[in-house]
């Protein structure tokens, strides 16, 4: 294959990288009924009905063997209440990954507390050296599972608690993955996760926050926006955890509502089976990629039981033009990518450099993972044969500007569509 354009029998990919499936019917039925009788607000509820919302945290709390669970507004908000619930305030200086999405150091940056970014391995997870040396005088840690790539929680948990450093975990891409058999989520002192359309439950926007610490899961509740209705909660500590934190604690309503509940709950007695499906296209691009020269794939350690809802790969050594080249291609047949090394940000896709609420860091080895990281969405829309010729694509167009000199790259890229 040369020239500018892929050979013209070369095969497209017709699929789309944002189509989720649909709403499963029995998720629309529930809505229905929630629509039906307009009782959206989770503390609205007829003489002996408990709200879809209270189930909805009952029943995440047991999934995830949690003692307690909030239902929230968006994951990004979780984010926020588990950071107050701690009593993170301004100038707190709390880690993060420097891999990782915008909502993350936007939460920390939200409450006037200083995002520091710590380092990204070549596994794509937070370098556990560097976060023992960046430790110290250090308020807490928020934990990315950024694209569902999970650290070793047993050091990283020895290595916080050593330190005194508590952890929330940001678990938006690992809702149902597991290290060493424990839930992401259940490592730190509370987990967050989001229920947005590209997660692994469709709300549209929405999020739930666990935790088995009475004092701090009071707070959240009561800052979510409670009022004096905490009781109604079924999956909320005792009522004397809120005897003394109802009179300090600021009402930052971000509340689930019973709709999105509804939508939830259904979804959440199947998501087993959706996490096998997930893993299933994952496996199968993996083996399409297995050996290809030029690239590098992510090591799934055994301890690690994850849910890919997206592929990530690295092209060590590339250039950015070589990089370009190899995206453009990728897009003319119809396979859509993010490049995590790109000079402005794009869409979802951005990097510490973008985060300019934050003070800038040198970063050098998050910066070379970064300048290599190519990522892809895998929706549950795909067949396996959609997943295999997914595969087929990349791995041609891989070798195809891999193998091309330097000099060549630029009649490598297709000319701009008019």
């Amino acid at each position: 294959m040369s020239g500018a354009d892929p050979d013209a029998g070369a095969e497209v990919f017709t699929g789309s990288f944002t189509q989720q499936e649909p709403i499963p019917e029995a998720a629309i039925e529930a809505a229905l009924a929630v629509l039906r009788h307009g009782r959206l607000h989770r503390y609205n509820t007829a003489a002996g009905e408990i709200a879809e919302t209270a189930l909805l945290e009952e029943e995440f709390a047991a999934f995830t063997g949690a003692r307690y669970c909030l239902a929230v507004a968006s994951g990004g908000y979780a984010l926020g209440a588990a950071l107050r619930a701690l009593g993170v305030g301004p100038g707190d200086r709390v880690l993060t990954n420097a891999f990782t999405l915008a909502p993350v150091p936007g939460a920390i940056a939200a409450l006037g507390a200083i995002p520091v970014f710590v380092e990204t391995t070549a596994d794509l997870t937070i370098d556990l050296d560097d976060l023992a040396a960046r430790a110290p005088g250090a308020r807490a840690l928020l934990l990315s599972h950024m694209r569902g790539h999970i650290c070793d929680m047993a050091r990283l948990m020895a290595l916080c608690d050593a330190a005194g450093l508590p952890v929330i975990e940001d678990c938006a891409h690992t809702m149902g993955a597991h290290w060493a058999g424990r839930h992401s989520g259940r490592w730190g002192a509370m987990g967050c996760y989001s229920t947005q359309t590209y997660k692994h439950m469709n709300s549209g926007e929405g999020g739930l926050v666990v935790s088995d610490d009475p004092a701090l899961m009071a707070r959240a509740i009561l800052l979510s926006g409670s009022y004096m209705l905490y009781p109604r909660h079924r999956a909320a500590p005792p009522p004397e955890a809120f005897a003394e934190a109802k009179y300090v604690t600021p009402n930052v309503s971000g509340r689930m509502d019973n709709l999105r509940a509804a939508i939830l709950r259904p979804q959440l007695a199947d998501l087993p089976r959706q996490c096998g499906r997930w893993n299933a296209l994952y496996r199968i691009v993996e083996e399409g990629l297995a050996g290809t020269p030029g690239i590098a794939l992510i090591a799934r350690p055994a301890a690690e039981g994850f849910v890919a809802s997206s592929f990530q790969f690295r092209l060590p050594g590339w250039t950015a033009a070589k990089v370009g080249a190899f995206l453009a291609r990728a897009a003319v047949r119809g396979v859509e990518l993010k490049w995590f090394g790109a000079p402005e940000p794009q869409g979802f896709t951005s990097t510490h450099r973008s985060w300019r609420y934050a003070p800038a860091q040198a970063l050098p080895r998050t910066d070379r993972v970064m300048a290599e990281l190519i990522d892809m969405r895998l929706p549950l829309t795909f067949s396996r044969q959609d997943a295999a010729q997914v595969a087929r694509i990349l791995r041609a167009e891989i070798g195809a500007v891999h193998q091309a000199d330097e000099a060549d790259v630029a009649e490598f890229v297709p000319p701009a569509a008019d």
